[in-house]
């Protein structure tokens, strides 16, 4: 089956036809480094590390390009306010989003442009549109003459007339029309500036990542990615300059990422209404905010709620009990031999069968525009097959049981990898949710341990009244204990 995506240019799904076979060339926006990232910004970056990591499964070799604005009013501002330099500003920033990317198992891109290493090829741009008329100077600023440009607007779907039938009369005289855009801002008191042939000044922010996309994909390349907040002005922006400055397609597939809301609303800094993701990785594991994200198609909003983000964090816990049961039934017939696949028979084969169909239904849900939320749900429902296999009494380490849960573990740490999921030591994994969640809610994990082996002795003593009522003692804190072969674990709900 062939990959299709929905490109934001045409409106439609269409079959993904790389211009060079088996190379993926795609360029996505990043921050403005003058502040802490929050789960919006969290959204968007799982989104193209799960697309990446896809294509890479899938055989692409990727080349994935995504840019740091470390100049930009914003972060001037915060320059001026601390008495610190933009590189003092835009360098810490940079450094803490690095630090929240690699908690999350973001994969870092191939590379990582800064704006300010691609000054010079920005003028060059600039002048190239200035030669072909799509741009002017006016007092040391230069304006892009959106009227130049034909197929403005193609990207969001507006139409130029109605646009300028709509705007507002803009306070800036020296443009020719109140769409027309900055490429380049004359130098002002305060501000960091570089020589260029219209005087000191620095760039606008929509030529810098015409300029670093080009640099390092080509002047066409195959996707262009960003959230749809990006889609107008700064993504046709883009275009008008790639595409009017080189005469041919800019790229060929635009792919956006829905919001983050919370309350109907988009997460956004300027309305207040963040949430950090230092701040949400103190209480939940990165693979929980991960699955949260993957559980909605990459186009849709993610309602961002504190229930939502619960049932996550159980998801991801009875997924990773089952590993552990897994991993535990894999120890226990370590050096076991091992039954051929077409001799298994019984619930040994139902299980084989279910688990040689999932790549195959994961790869068609992720061909249909890396349709997550239906792949999750195919690796789940064999996560809870498996899970019924290993809890059925009649489960025992044999050949048959080794050749099947080997196949297993193979098949769900492969499909696991391109979701950033089940990556971590089961026991691990429990261990530390265990007491993430125990924090948040004021509990004592030693206690708890304290009760849970008083429990243990009553029942070898054969207290039956004392070990129910440490249970019941529990349950009311919302510990839930599970007892097994190997002694009780503990979970918190």
């Amino acid at each position: 089956m062939s990959l299709k995506l929905y490109n934001t240019l045409t409106r439609r799904k269409e079959e993904f036809k790389p211009i060079v076979p088996g190379k993926v060339g795609m360029y996505v926006c990043g921050i403005t480094a003058y502040d802490v990232c929050h789960i919006g910004h969290a959204r968007s970056a799982v989104v193209f590390d799960v697309i990446t990591r896809y294509f890479r499964y899938a055989g692409f070799d990727v080349t994935y390009v995504k840019n740091f604005t470390d100049v930009d009013d914003k972060i001037i501002e915060r320059a001026n306010r601390e008495k610190a330099t933009i590189g003092d500003i835009s360098e810490r920033f940079i450094a803490r989003h690095n630090e929240d990317m690699g908690a999350l198992g973001i994969e870092p891109p191939s590379v990582t442009p800064k704006a300010t290493e691609n000054i010079e090829g920005m003028i060059r741009l600039i002048r190239t549109l200035e030669e072909k008329g799509l741009a002017y100077a006016m007092d040391g600023d230069v304006y892009y003459s959106v009227e130049g440009f034909r197929g403005y607007g193609k990207l969001s779907g507006r139409n130029l007339e109605d646009m300028l039938a709509g705007a507002r009369v803009d306070v800036n005289e020296r443009k020719r029309n109140p769409l027309d855009f900055a490429l380049w801002k004359a130098s002002k008191e305060g501000e960091p500036w570089w020589e260029s042939p219209w005087g000191p000044g620095r760039p606008g922010w929509h030529i810098e990542c015409s300029v670093m996309s080009q640099r390092f994909l080509g002047e066409t390349f195959d996707i262009h990615g960003g959230g749809e907040d990006l889609i107008f002005p700064h993504h046709e922006n883009e275009i008008a300059q790639s595409e009017g400055a080189y005469g041919k397609p800019f790229a060929n597939y635009w792919l956006h990422n829905g919001f983050v809301r919370i309350n109907s609303e988009k997460m956004s800094k300027s309305l207040g209404n963040f949430f950090t993701i230092e701040e949400m990785l103190r209480r939940y594991a990165p693979e929980v905010l991960r699955f949260f994200m993957l559980q909605s198609h990459y186009r849709s909003p993610v309602d961002f709620s504190e229930e939502s983000l619960a049932e996550a964090r159980q998801g991801m816990d009875r997924c990773y009990s089952t590993l552990k049961a897994l991993q535990d039934a894999l120890k226990a017939g370590e050096g076991a031999a091992e039954a051929a696949p077409s001799s298994l028979t019984g619930k040994e084969k139902d299980l084989a069968e279910v688990l040689t169909r999932l790549p195959e239904r994961f790869a068609e849900a992720m061909n249909d525009d890396f349709n997550t939320a239906r792949a999750l749900g195919y690796v789940f429902d064999v996560i809870r097959h498996l899970n019924g296999y290993l809890l059925d009494k009649a489960f025992s380490v044999t050949p048959a049981s080794m050749a099947v849960l080997r196949q297993a573990r193979e098949t769900l740490d492969r499909l696991g990898r391109v979701f950033g999921l089940f990556l971590v030591d089961p026991d691990r994994y429990l261990l530390e949710d265990r007491e993430r969640e125990a924090a948040k809610r004021g509990l004592d994990v030693a206690e708890i341990e304290r009760l849970i082996t008083g429990r243990r002795e009553a029942r070898e003593n054969k207290d039956w009244h004392r070990a129910d009522e440490i249970r019941k003692e529990l349950a009311a804190r919302h510990v839930v204990l599970k007892d097994g072969p190997s002694g009780t674990t503990w979970s918190i709900q």
